[in-house]
């Protein structure tokens, strides 16, 4: 179990280099989402065909997997959205609400009953993200998108454990992110018919950072992340997620040195967040209830 949480530690710390990345690239969230999901399909195809790792799936599973892409997609949408609208350590800390809405989404879709510790580990990291909205108001837009976000993540995450017990973990990723890739072009012409975009093609310095986004973020640490997610719940898997937060804003400050641009109820809301993630993981090894 050691070995498993070690792996999504990794996939998370990965993650949280997205953030970062995605305030470097200078394209719109939807166009940025599109190419990053263009990119990392192509990879898996590339890879897959010469390792011989991918499965071809039935109509009906291929359908479950591509509406699980059509949310993570969702998700990217509204995260880099967040990040636009505010900054990164926002969008980021918004994850922090993973935990509380897992406990109140995952009985409705699984038949696990309803855990009063698991919502008030949740309800903390909610607490945090209260008091940053409370102390700095102007960044109200960024957290309504980025809670969206995480509404989102969870929901990928909860349907992606009833599909990742017996089909590969690149196989799973080809699918979802081709779902999510169909969703995007169909709905792309309208966003940018509402918000027209000031370019459609990504500079030299953009691909190379979507590049860096594809093969290491998304590859790696989904792969990572699927490979654990058949060990662990989604619970465990979404509060350790509040672990993003820590690297990626640790990176955000050592970059854009967001620490002054944030006020005294960022770290007030930060040090809840920490709290709950402590908590929670002192639980898993304890009981090894994950």
């Amino acid at each position: 179990m050691r070995s498993t949480l070690i792996k999504l530690h990794i996939a998370v710390f990965l993650w949280g280099f997205t953030g970062v990345l995605g305030r470097l690239i200078t394209l719109n969230a939807p166009l940025l989402v599109w190419y990053r999901i263009f990119i990392t399909i192509l990879t898996l195809l590339v890879f897959g065909f010469f390792k011989g790792e991918l499965q071809k799936l039935p109509i009906k599973r291929t359908l479950q997997l591509f509406g699980v892409g059509f949310i993570i997609a969702l998700h990217w949408v509204c995260f880099y959205g967040s990040i636009k609208y505010a900054n990164v350590s926002i969008a980021l800390v918004c994850l922090s609400s993973a935990g509380l809405f897992t406990a109140v989404i995952e009985p409705i879709f699984t038949k696990k009953k309803f855990n009063g510790i698991e919502f008030l580990l949740g309800f903390i990291g909610i607490a945090g993200i209260y008091l940053i909205f409370h102390f700095d108001p102007h960044y109200k837009i960024g957290i309504i998108i980025g809670l969206l976000s995480t509404i989102f993540s969870v929901v990928f995450s909860i349907l992606n454990k009833n599909v990742v017990v017996s089909v590969a973990p690149k196989t799973i990723m080809l699918y979802e992110l081709s779902g999510g890739l169909i969703s995007i072009t169909l709905l792309l012409p309208l966003y940018l018919k509402a918000f027209p975009a000031n370019q459609l093609l990504p500079s030299a310095s953009d691909w190379f950072w979507l590049l860096l986004m594809s093969w290491f973020c998304t590859v790696l640490a989904m792969d990572l992340s699927l490979q654990a997610l058949k060990k662990v719940s989604a619970f465990t898997q979404n509060l350790t997620l509040n672990l993003e937060p820590v690297y990626g804003i640790i990176l955000a400050f050592a970059v854009y040195h967001e620490n002054e641009e944030l006020g005294t109820g960022f770290y007030y809301g930060f040090g809840l967040i920490i709290f709950s993630v402590a908590l929670q993981m002192i639980r898993v090894l304890k009981y090894k209830n994950v």
